[in-house]
């Protein structure tokens, strides 16, 4: 695949990451022409600035990586990035309320910060690790009804979790795909043979810190 880099959200989301990490990861999107670079919301300022003048969109986390803020928390956290100069924001669902069944609460929240993102698309993690493929669907569906612009596998962070799985990228491909919305594979993407995998299986965009490696 000539343009895979261009499916690719170049993420550094590392606790410990320092000034010199980002600095790679900015040079490495710009030197590569990534999609996008991914990182926390304290530091989408500075992904901005770094990238102005490129093709390389600044992408940051909601919620991360529990999903389990209060709703007027996650929006207002998405407010804040979005003035900053996010251009599009990754949300983690509140996954207590999608295993209890409060279907209502997770649609609401989701509603939230699409609200408070305004232009920019909201992708919804559903952290697949923890579900069951019934609870992956009806996630799916309730990012249908909440008029989300993407659903996304995982944050990366379940401890001994497996990450993005092919089959289950198909099930919210095509959970989704009919009601225009997509799917970003992200979690143990490390090399290209694995994205390719993710991208047959429905994936439009790939969340992954191993990006350079991959279209090397």
């Amino acid at each position: 695949m000539d343009n895979l880099n261009r499916h690719i959200e170049h993420t550094l989301l590392k606790q410990d990451a320092g000034q010199d990490d980002f600095e790679k990861l900015f040079e490495e999107a710009k030197e590569h022409d990534f999609l996008g670079v991914c990182i926390n919301p304290a530091y989408v300022k500075k992904a901005k600035e770094a990238l102005k003048d490129t093709n390389t969109k600044v992408v940051t986390v909601i919620g991360f990586p529990l999903g389990a803020n209060k709703t007027e928390v996650k929006a207002f956290e998405t407010s804040c990035a979005v003035a900053d100069g996010a251009d599009e924001v990754d949300m983690v669902i509140n996954v207590t309320a999608l295993k209890d069944k409060d279907y209502d609460y997770v649609r609401e929240d989701i509603k939230a910060v699409k609200i408070a993102a305004k232009e920019a698309p909201l992708k919804v993690i559903l952290e697949t690790d923890l579900l069951t493929k019934d609870e992956i669907k009806k996630a799916c569906e309730i990012c249908v009804e909440a008029k989300a612009d993407f659903v996304k596998t995982s944050t990366g962070f379940v401890k001994n979790g497996v990450g993005a799985k092919a089959e289950d990228v198909k099930l919210m491909y095509e959970t989704v795909s009919p009601y225009g919305l997509k799917v970003k594979a992200s979690g143990s993407i490390r090399d290209k043979e694995t994205a390719l995998k993710m991208i047959e299986a429905g994936a439009e965009r790939l969340g992954t810190s191993s990006g350079v490696k991959i279209v090397s």
